[in-house]
C-alpha cells in the first residue's frame, strides 16, 4: 500500500509530538533527585588520636590535598592529644592557614582533650569545635632529657608564645587566654573554652557538629568569605596509610632509643658468634629504622656518640681487668647518652624519653654484656676437647719403649709417639705435650711431677 507524503508527514509529527512529551515528563520526575545530588557535599574526615609527628604532619597535608582535588566542602580533623614536636605543628598550621577550604577541628570524643601542641592546632582552625567534657590547654614547652639554662628556657617560651599569638590573631580568637596557655600551662573546659571565645562552638557528634557549622561563615587564605553548607554534608573517612601509620609508630622517641640499642646488640652478637646470620640481619634493620626515626626526631648526636662510646667501654670490661672501672664508665656514658639523645628545644611536653625506659635499658645492656657477651668470650678461650688439638694434655700409657719414637695407647687408639725429656719404658703413663701431623710428642708423667 502506498503512503501518502501528507500522511507520512502527519505520522512523523505525532512521533515527534509524543516524544517530547515523555522527555519532558522525565526531565520533570529526574530534576528532583539531580538537585537533590548536586547540593549534596562531602566533607573529608581526619582523625589524629596520639602525638604530633613529623607522619601525622604528613597525613594533615596530604588530606587537605585530597579535599581539594575532591572539591569537598571542608575538612573536619577529629583531634585527640597529648602534644608533640614543634616543628611538626607548625607544618600543620602552616597547611591550615594556607589551606584554600575550610579546615574544621573537633576536639573529640567525650574525655578526649588537645594538650600542648594540640592546642596550636586548635586555634589554627578556620572552625573550632569542642565536644562535651572535653579540655583545650597547657601548652608550655618543656625540655625532653637535658636541662635548659634560663635564658634559652626564656627565647623557647617567648618563640611558642609568639607562634600562637600569631595564630589566634589570625583566626581572630582570644589571644591573651592563648598566650596563658603557653606562658603558664592554663588549660579550660569546652564551656570556658566557648565563653573565652577560645572555640566557636559545642558539638556532641558528628552530626551535630555539621548541622551547627552550616551556614558559619569563614574567611580562607586569599581572602575570600564563604558560607558553609554542611548540614546534609556527606562524612567521607581518610584513614592513614600503612606507610604513615608505622612512621607514626617509630617517630615516638622511646621507640627509637630501643632499636638503636638493639641494633648494636645484634651487630656486636654476630661479631662475637660469626655464622649466625640472624642477629646480625635483626641488628641492620634495627639500626637503618633507628636512624630513619631519628632523622625526623629532634635528635643530639652527641647523645648518639655516648651510647656508642658505653657499648665500647662494656666490650673492654670484658677484655681487661679494670677492676669495675669500665662497666662503671659505661653505664655512666649510657645514662648521659640517653638523657641527650632529644634535644630539649623542641618540643612539647609528650615528645621524650621515658625514665622508666632509659633505665630498664641500662640495667638490660649491663646484664647482656656481662653475662651474655662474657659467657660467649670464656667459652672462647676454653682449650679444644675435640680434634687432633684436643689432645693436648690428655695421658696414655705406653705400648713399646719409646727411645725416643714408639708406640702409645691415648683415648683408646694406637698413636706413633716420640718422648721428650728422655726415653720412656713400655707400660709407663704418659701426657700428650703437643702434635706435629699424627705423630704425638709426650713425656713422662712420672719424670714430670
Amino acid at each position: 500500500m502506498r503512503i501518502r507524503s501528507g500522511q507520512w508527514c502527519m505520522r512523523c509529527f505525532a512521533n515527534r509530538f509524543f516524544c517530547r512529551r515523555w522527555l519532558y515528563l522525565l526531565g520533570f520526575v529526574l530534576c528532583p533527585c539531580e538537585f537533590a545530588f548536586a547540593q549534596s557535599s562531602v566533607v573529608l574526615s581526619l582523625k589524629l588520636d596520639g602525638t604530633i609527628n613529623p607522619a601525622t604532619a604528613q597525613y594533615v597535608h596530604r588530606g587537605i590535598e585530597q579535599a581539594v582535588q575532591q572539591r569537598a566542602e571542608a575538612v573536619l580533623i577529629h583531634l585527640n592529644t597529648p602534644g608533640g614536636l614543634l616543628e611538626s605543628t607548625r607544618q600543620i598550621v602552616g597547611d591550615m592557614l594556607d589551606a584554600p577550604l575550610p579546615v574544621i577541628v573537633y576536639v573529640s570524643p567525650a574525655g578526649a582533650h588537645a594538650g600542648s601542641a594540640g592546642v596550636f592546632v586548635t586555634l589554627a582552625a578556620h572552625l573550632a569545635a569542642m565536644a562535651p567534657g572535653t579540655n583545650l590547654g597547657a601548652a608550655h614547652p618543656v625540655s625532653m632529657g637535658e636541662q635548659v639554662d634560663s635564658v634559652m628556657n626564656a627565647k623557647i617560651t617567648n618563640d611558642a608564645a609568639a607562634f600562637i599569638r600569631t595564630i589566634a590573631e589570625k583566626r581572630n580568637r582570644n589571644f591573651s587566654w592563648a598566650e596563658q596557655a603557653v606562658r603558664n600551662s592554663v588549660a579550660i573546659t569546652e564551656t570556658e573554652a566557648l565563653h573565652e571565645h577560645v572555640i566557636d562552638l559545642i558539638a556532641d557528634q558528628d552530626a551535630d557538629l555539621l548541622r551547627k557549622a552550616d551556614g558559619k561563615r569563614v574567611v580562607l587564605a586569599g581572602g575570600d568569605t564563604i558560607t558553609l553548607h554542611t548540614a546534609h554534608a556527606i562524612l567521607q573517612p581518610l584513614p592513614m596509610t600503612t606507610t604513615e601509620e608505622i612512621l607514626s609508630l617509630i617517630s615516638d622517641p622511646n621507640v627509637a632509643y630501643v632499636l638503636l640499642l638493639l641494633g648494636m646488640f645484634g651487630i656486636l652478637f654476630e661479631l662475637y658468634n660469626p655464622g649466625g646470620v640472624l642477629p646480625g640481619i635483626i641488628g641492620v634493620i634495627c639500626l637503618i629504622v633507628a636512624f630513619y626515626a631519628m632523622n625526623a626526631l629532634p635528635v643530639n648526636y652527641a647523645g648518639v656518640g655516648l651510647i656508642i662510646f658505653s657499648v665500647i667501654l662494656f666490650v673492654l670490661e670484658i677484655k681487661i681487668a679494670s677492676h669495675g672501672a669500665l662497666a662503671l664508665g659505661g653505664i655512666i656514658s649510657l645514662l648521659l647518652g640517653s638523657m641527650m639523645l632529644i634535644k630539649p628545644d623542641s618540643s612539647f611536653d609528650v615528645v621524650r624519653l621515658s625514665w622508666s625506659v632509659i633505665l630498664f635499658s641500662v640495667v638490660l645492656t649491663a646484664v647482656f654484656f656481662f653475662v651474655v657477651i662474657g659467657i660467649g668470650l670464656k667459652a672462647q678461650q676454653l682449650k679444644p676437647v675435640t680434634g687432633i688439638q684436643g689432645m693436648i694434655g690428655e695421658r696414655g700409657k705406653a705400648l713399646t719403649d719409646l727411645s725416643p719414637a714408639g708406640d702409645v695407647l691415648v683415648h683408646g687408639e694406637r698413636w706413633h709417639a716420640v718422648a721428650e725429656g728422655g726415653p720412656i719404658a713400655e707400660g709407663e703413663i704418659v701426657e700428650v705435650i703437643r702434635v706435629d701431623n699424627l705423630t704425638l710428642h709426650v713425656r713422662s708423667v712420672a719424670s714430670s711431677s
